[in-house]
């Protein structure tokens, strides 16, 4: 027999079904036993009346919540039954994996064990609705996105997470033995991006690991993560970047409301607003001025740059002013920015950047790049790089590049602002930091 899923129950009123999926309650009264079960569409209430076999009965009484079942059963209409007005009476059961007692936790408790806790077993955390229905819309989300780059004439690439030499510092960089040399894990495909611009793919785009050795405990940073990059040739500023990424979100936001809106509105108490555009843009100096005049204080250390809490301070003026929850600031200080930013203007101190601010987190970093070789080299001169270990990525500029830009988006950072997520820990499958190795 073929499995029925939960969510086409009301298609089979009448006929035998057979159920798989896990015992979430077990309510074992004197003459009934009443299973709930859950699969990836939903919950069913499997009926079992003792007399008819008290063998079952007592086979049923000693399987415990969470174990991985299997049921057959005659599925009826009963308007008494909370979920959907239906059940299954049952007629077989299997029990595929017997779950220990007692659980870790119970992930469908009125109360949850602190967040480090639950990452420890992090497959019962996941096993939740809300952390099902934030992968169904994650999917979406890239599906989305693909859609958008398809219909733009975009081409997908896979750049080498394994490289010889870091993509901007020695900063923040995973090293580990390559044969008899050195190798780093990629902490961007930046200059990989770049190469195709090189070779004429004009616009590509890539969705892969970043790998970022940063001791930061934050709700925002992790060691690993999943970066969407994108690359476009042809442009004359970083302004084409920034309109091609605003309808880009603006795309992927409708979807997601046109398909999940109402269960997001559900389960995540969250509406989704589709970003209209365009998204309002700030020059740095000017953001700068904005928060000394609303009483924000820069720290010292970020000068030229902001910190997280100017980034909410910056967000809330949009909203107040524009009633937009993005924000681009645009023209960063060169002194903040990579060496292959290109400048406003030859010998500038700003640079053709920016960064996206989304509900007041920083999701994404772009620019246009420095595509003359000559200017490349000077720029990472200035930075203090030596030349030799990125000669190589130098190179792509020597026979023929045209002008190019681009951007690098956090794919978790978008998920906790698309469904108000307090912690970044929580809009991953499997969360990496400083201290977590496992699961």
């Amino acid at each position: 027999m073929e499995r029925t899923y939960v969510g086409d129950l009301k298609e089979n009123i009448g006929k035998t079904v057979k159920l798989e999926g896990w015992l979430q309650t077990l309510r074992d009264q004197k003459k009934m036993q009443f299973l709930i079960l859950r699969d990836p569409t939903g919950l069913a209430q499997v009926a079992n009346f003792k007399p008819n076999d008290e063998e079952l009965a007592a086979r049923i009484s000693q399987v415990n919540p969470e174990s991985a079942i299997i049921v057959t059963g005659k599925v009826v209409e009963n308007p008494v039954v909370k979920l959907g007005g239906i059940e299954v009476q049952l007629e077989t059961l299997t029990v595929d994996n017997l779950a220990e007692s007692p659980l870790p936790f119970d992930p469908f408790g009125e109360t949850l064990p602190m967040l480090d806790y639950r990452l420890d077993w992090r497959y019962m955390d996941l096993r939740r609705p809300i952390n099902s229905l934030l992968f169904k819309v994650e999917t979406l989300v890239q599906q989305a996105m693909r859609e958008y780059w398809s219909q733009k004439h975009f081409v997908e690439m896979h750049s080498p997470k394994l490289t010889s030499s870091p993509s901007e510092s020695g900063a923040e960089l995973f090293s580990l033995d390559y044969f008899d040399r050195k190798a780093y894990l990629t902490q961007s495909p930046q200059f990989y991006k770049q190469m195709a611009m090189a070779a004429g793919f004009e616009r590509i785009f890539e969705i892969g690991p970043v790998f970022r050795a940063d001791p930061s405990f934050t709700a925002r940073h992790m060691t690993e993560f999943t970066g969407v990059d994108v690359e476009i040739s042809w442009i004359d500023s970083h302004e084409d970047v920034m309109e091609f990424q605003e309808r880009w979100l603006q795309y992927v936001y409708q979807r997601v409301k046109d398909e999940y809106g109402d269960e997001i509105k559900e389960i995540f108490g969250v509406d989704i607003v589709v970003p209209e555009v365009p998204f309002p843009r700030i020059p740095m100096a000017e953001a700068v001025r904005i928060l000394k005049e609303r009483g924000y204080t820069i720290p010292a250390e970020k000068k030229g740059d902001l910190d997280p809490g100017g980034e909410r301070e910056i967000a809330a003026y949009v909203k107040e002013k524009f009633n937009h929850d993005f924000v681009f600031l645009t023209d960063w200080p060169a002194t903040v920015r990579p060496f292959y930013h290109m400048r406003l203007a030859p010998d500038s101190p700003l640079t053709r950047s920016y960064d996206l601010i989304a509900n007041g987190l920083e999701i994404t970093t772009g620019a246009q790049r420095e595509h003359r070789a000559d200017i490349l080299a000077k720029q990472a001169l200035e930075k203090g790089l030596h030349l030799e270990p990125i000669q190589y990525y130098i190179d792509f500029f020597r026979y023929g590049c045209p002008s190019h830009g681009g951007f690098g988006l956090g794919l978790a950072r978008l998920m906790m602002v698309l469904l108000n997520l307090n912690n970044i820990r929580e809009s991953v499958y499997i969360f990496r930091g400083p201290t977590r190795l496992n699961p």
